[in-house]
């Protein structure tokens, strides 16, 4: 009797696969974190510096104006920021942005006060004077969009470059 070599149809698709993997062109990882690390210097770069806030909306509950204008926040280029309420400073903090993604999202988390080491989910838009982000409260979800609903806690803040 003649003996057959016989392939089995598993090692015959998983060499396919090998095939397929060395014509298609598989996406570059390296360069999509070079990527991703120029437009987050990039965004930070351009979040750097002293912003006032002149919006608040808390859980769909807008702040009076004059008490949101109280509110300053020194972001450094490092992911660092500074909030103060008239001049006196109330928190500090570290932030990760993600610029790639739509809408870009920002996570801080408080190195001082109550919620120090809590993790805060957020969104955030910049313009060349003026930015917006939306936050959840802690555990809570990523907002999706910049509103604050009633019942969500979610936080809506404008800011205004100062310097």
């Amino acid at each position: 009797m003649l003996a057959m070599s016989h392939t089995s149809p598993r090692k015959g698709f998983a060499g396919i696969l090998v095939w397929l993997n060395l014509l298609i062109p598989m996406p570059d990882s390296q360069a999509h974190a070079d990527e991703l690390q120029d437009a987050i210097k990039k965004d930070r770069k351009a979040i750097a510096g002293t912003w006032q806030v002149i919006e608040l909306e808390i859980d769909g509950n807008p702040a009076k104006s004059e008490d949101a204008k109280r509110l300053l926040v020194v972001n450094g280029d490092d992911g660092t920021r500074t909030l103060t309420v008239d001049g006196k400073e109330v928190s500090k903090g570290t932030s990760t942005i993600d610029p790639t993604k739509s809408p870009k999202q920002l996570d801080f988390t408080p190195s001082t006060g109550d919620t120090r080491g809590a993790l805060f989910l957020g969104i955030y838009e910049l313009g060349e004077k003026s930015r917006k982000m939306c936050f959840s409260p802690q555990g809570k979800p990523r907002p999706k969009e910049f509103v604050s609903k009633s019942g969500t806690g979610d936080i809506l803040v404008k800011f205004e470059r100062v310097k």
